[in-house]
């Protein structure tokens, strides 16, 4: 039996240990785990996985209970928080185990999660907030956060997920978004994992008639991140995704992003920015998928990364998939340096070498910061941003 075998067992191990559930949700996780042992953990032989190695989450021993899990929810007080089994309806259907063996696993050990809905036409100012925090203990720890959000018709909300660590530690998170119709949902996600910990997310959205969604993914800590970000669109809805990932040293982080226009005048538009340093490598694959009936779409991706360190790596790969012949798509990807004639600008004014290299890192970012609707989180993360890279440009 080969190690990757034996932590497979591992885990049924654990699987089995769990407390029984209910009838429902326990014929869920079962299903979930046969796919899981199944699929197994992906290897860089899988095309999705061409460029992440996840060998040290298959082969680590992770234990439930070593370390401290918290999900601190901040909810408004006009969101109802629903009864699981009044949305087993949606549960796992959105975010699908069939092919994701980290979503698999994740549903295989769904115990209390976070189940919340907007009621229609509701209009809410105040942030959902959700906030979890983990800690490794003597041995690495496991979570597995599950959250499904459900937006009837008409309604207004915005979303901020966060994720912040100490020690060793492995998050497996998935997330489940329904976005009726003629609704607006604006969400945000912001990655600040322990540098020793191992972050694996999904976030899936579907969308439903003439509605807007948009997601913000901010990607700064953990040593290994990898990031499924996809949305379903209805006829005439709109979705924006935007990502920030900035890594150094060793840290990898990999987005992975799917645009689905399942159907007609729907319009998309997408633009990750990636920030590398040190010995980082990082991966964007960013998909467009326009069905055969889907006319009228108008979509536009971009991926632009700034590259500090010659020993830094990205491999970028925007892809456009139309199967219909009255579309509008662009797609583009860009890899560079700081500009040599701005250096120059700023260190002829009398700005110090270092100094001008932290002002324009902080400018290639700032074009996404500036696109965070909420106050509170763009503040706190125009501090972060800050600190490293002034941090970065005094090495």
């Amino acid at each position: 039996m080969t190690a990757v075998a034996e932590r497979t067992g591992e885990w049924l191990a654990a699987f089995t240990r769990q407390s029984p559930a209910a009838p429902w949700l326990q014929d869920l996780r079962d299903a979930a785990f046969e796919r899981f042992a199944s699929l197994g953990f992906p290897t860089t032989h899988d095309e999705e996985w061409r460029f992440t190695n996840v060998s040290r989450i298959a082969r680590a021993t992770f234990e439930s209970g070593a370390g401290a899990f918290a999900c601190q929810p901040a909810v408004p007080p006009v969101v109802e928080i629903i009864r699981p089994e009044d949305g087993a309806l949606y549960l796992a259907r959105i975010a699908s185990f069939d092919r994701n063996p980290f979503v698999a696993l994740n549903t295989a050990f769904i115990g209390d999660f976070v189940c919340l809905g907007v009621p229609k036409g509701a209009v809410i100012a105040e942030p959902i907030r959700l906030e979890f925090l983990s800690s490794g203990g003597s041995q690495p720890a496991v979570s597995h956060p599950r959250v499904l959000i459900l937006v009837a018709d008409g309604a207004h909300c915005t979303i901020v997920e966060s994720y912040v660590g100490g020690g060793s530690y492995f998050t497996n998170a998935v997330t489940e978004i329904v976005v009726g119709d003629r609704a607006v949902v604006d969400h945000y996600k912001l990655q600040r994992e322990s540098p020793e910990a191992f972050h694996v997310a999904t976030l899936q959205a579907r969308v439903g008639r003439s509605a807007s969604f948009s997601t913000h993914n901010i990607s700064l800590g953990a040593a290994l991140t990898r990031n499924d970000v996809g949305a379903v669109l209805s006829e005439g809805a709109e979705a924006t995704l935007n990502g920030l990932y900035i890594a150094g040293g060793s840290q990898h982080i990999d987005n992975h992003t799917v645009i689905d226009h399942a159907k007609p005048h729907g319009a998309s538009r997408e633009l990750y920015k990636g920030i590398l340093d040190g010995k980082a490598s990082a991966v964007f694959n960013g998909r467009i998928v326009v069905r055969k009936d889907a006319q009228k779409t108008d979509s536009k991706q971009t991926n632009k990364n700034l590259v500090l360190s010659g020993d830094a790596v990205i491999d970028t790969k925007p892809e456009l998939q139309i199967l219909a012949d009255d579309v509008r798509c662009t797609h583009g990807a860009t890899i560079g340096q700081l500009d040599a004639e701005a250096l120059f600008y700023l260190r002829s004014r009398g700005v110090g070498a270092r100094e001008a290299r932290s002002l324009l890192t902080y400018a290639f970012a700032q074009d996404v910061v500036d696109r965070i609707k909420v106050n509170a989180l763009r503040d706190s993360l125009e501090r972060v941003l800050f600190e490293k890279f002034h941090e970065h440009a005094d090495r």
